[in-house]
């Protein structure tokens, strides 16, 4: 039976999910189910109500890290995207772990849900708030990351894993709000950002979101 992810395509968390199918090369089929009006079955699958949620046959999974190693480890004759040892899937967790929980909140809910969400629901953009996440508070998680990246192409053992994703899908919800990594600041990051959305996986994905973000701006 296939695969059928939750949520909605402009989600970080669901787009990493996306991302990690895709460069797995699992098929999946997508279910719009948004996080502002969901139906009530949907509980079901995700306690908490948030999304992606993932239906595999009888097995139903909420949260994109749990979704994601559960996958993982069902498919372990695919490209590891976990790392290959323990040090390396230690060091990949992490990485993510950082992405979802100091970047996210600043770059998809300071900047992005600020920018571009509020305006299309009627409600005023809080500037304060996007200035204060660019300003003042994620330019030192962008210097730990861009040192953690140092030169090298990928985060963890010169290779593509779930650490690389969850920084993309990221930065992607920033510049959907209007900003972008500074080059000059963070060169390696940037170089990185523009790697990784020239992907087959990010190509799959980003012309359906334009299509979505060009709808939103319609309402703003």
């Amino acid at each position: 039976m296939s695969l059928t992810l939750y949520g909605a395509p402009l989600s970080p968390f669901v787009r990493k999910v996306r991302l990690y199918l895709l460069e797995k090369g699992l098929d999946y089929q997508l279910e719009i189910v948004s996080p502002f009006s969901q139906p009530s079955w949907f509980r079901e699958l995700s306690p908490l109500g948030r999304i992606p949620a993932l239906r595999d046959g009888d097995m139903t999974l909420a949260d994109s890290s749990v979704i994601c190693q559960y996958l993982e480890e069902k498919h372990p004759h695919l490209a590891p995207l976990y790392g290959r040892d323990a040090e390396e899937r230690a060091r990949v967790r992490w990485l993510e772990k950082y992405c979802d929980y100091e970047v996210a909140p600043l770059a998809t809910f300071g900047v992005f849900r600020n920018r571009t969400l509020k305006p299309s629901m009627g409600q005023s953009c809080d500037e304060a708030i996007v200035q204060a996440a660019l300003v003042d508070k994620l330019p030192p998680h962008f210097d730990y990351l861009e040192k953690t990246l140092g030169t090298a192409e990928y985060f963890v053992g010169e290779r593509l894993t779930i650490a690389d994703l969850a920084f993309t899908t990221q930065m992607i919800n920033m510049e959907h709000g209007g900003e972008r990594l500074d080059a000059g600041c963070w060169p390696q990051l940037a170089a990185h950002y523009a790697r990784m959305t020239a992907r087959e996986s990010a190509q799959a994905v980003l012309p359906g979101e334009q299509k979505i973000l060009a709808k939103l701006a319609g309402r703003a």
